[in-house]
């Protein structure tokens, strides 16, 4: 069972998601929080798989509650949930260590899927509205340049894993990475894990943060 905390300041959201989250046959809705600081005691009490974590809330807000559970070394996965699918926090909470987004009014269906994706270890990055998001990051990130520090770490990849790691980085999935450079998905696979082993990455997302830090890949690259 993947095992869910729902942190919203608004009731209705967090009930809302709770029944369609509970009436999946692979999930339980263990906690509901209704603030950042809440959120991060519910992670350290009940060691959840994924925190759906609003934004904007009371007491500590969600860019922040993000950046704590992740620094703490819970294996718990943050899925940002926000009205907007350009909102300005959304770029901190993925630089905070944040899975992906949801935007809250997603389906049913999505909003199953995207819980199980980040619990799986993979990042909420492959839509349209997902592709936006990481250009302008990579534009926000391009104002300071990329860091040297980062840029060195590249160097102890392989060629063909800083491929991946830059169409990773570009919103592709394993899929589409698989046939622009026309080798099987298996294989794509295992470059991206060796990949996060080797740069110590959580998931996806944070490989593509560090794609656009690193200024391997560059606004409009």
């Amino acid at each position: 069972m993947i095992r869910v905390v729902i942190t919203d300041d608004q009731v209705m959201v967090r009930e809302g998601f709770s029944v369609l989250l509970n009436a999946q046959p692979d999930m339980e809705v263990v906690g509901e929080a209704v603030d950042g600081r809440e959120a991060v005691e519910q992670v350290a009490a009940l060691a959840p798989d994924v925190v759906l974590m609003d934004i904007r809330m009371p007491r500590l807000n969600g860019l922040e509650a993000t950046r704590e559970i992740c620094a703490s070394g819970a294996a718990a996965k943050v899925l940002i949930l926000t009205t907007y699918d350009l909102d300005e926090y959304v770029y901190q909470a993925l630089r905070a260590g944040a899975s992906g987004f949801l935007l809250k009014d997603a389906s049913a269906r999505q909003l199953a899927d995207g819980v199980r994706t980040v619990a799986g270890g993979e990042a909420l990055l492959a839509p349209a509205v997902t592709r936006r998001l990481i250009a302008e990051f990579s534009r926000l990130a391009g104002r300071t340049g990329p860091r040297a520090p980062l840029r060195e770490r590249i160097g102890d990849l392989t060629e063909r894993e800083t491929q991946v790691l830059a169409l990773v980085a570009q919103g592709l999935s394993n899929g589409e990475i698989a046939a622009e450079l026309v080798v099987a998905e298996s294989t794509v696979k295992t470059h991206v894990s060796r990949v996060l082993v080797k740069l110590g990455l959580r998931d996806r997302t944070q490989a593509a943060v560090f794609a656009y830090e690193s200024g391997l890949v560059t606004p409009g690259g």
